[in-house]
């Protein structure tokens, strides 16, 4: 998922999929790339679970997995929570001396 979202163009798309079902051939109009680079986006974002594909006719629609998203938030809330903990850890042990639980004093500035 997180290499699918990697890239500012997958993450377009994926907003405008989320925002209503779009055909392939829609999106490839709002890029300044060829349709089968727009397709290669989708695909991308198909198999991290992120968008589904019908096909409509001679169309391919795609739309947005919002319950996938919602996971991706999940996981990304998850993984910050547990950088932030590391982070304080790391300030708490940087302003301790050796043997000494309290923080040290900071050298003033003239």
């Amino acid at each position: 998922m997180f290499h699918a979202l990697s890239d500012r163009t997958r993450r377009d798309i994926l907003r405008r999929v989320l925002a209503g079902e779009q055909s392939i051939s829609r999106l490839a109009a709002s890029y300044p790339m060829s349709f089968a680079a727009v397709q290669k986006h989708v695909a991308v974002l198909e198999r991290a679970g992120l968008v589904t594909k019908r096909r409509s006719g001679r169309e391919q629609l795609a739309s947005g997995d919002v319950e996938a998203v919602r996971s991706v938030t999940s996981m990304l809330d998850e993984l910050e929570a547990i950088w932030r903990g590391r982070i304080d850890r790391i300030d708490v042990l940087l302003t301790e001396t050796p043997g000494d639980p309290s923080p040290t004093p900071q050298p003033q500035e003239d």
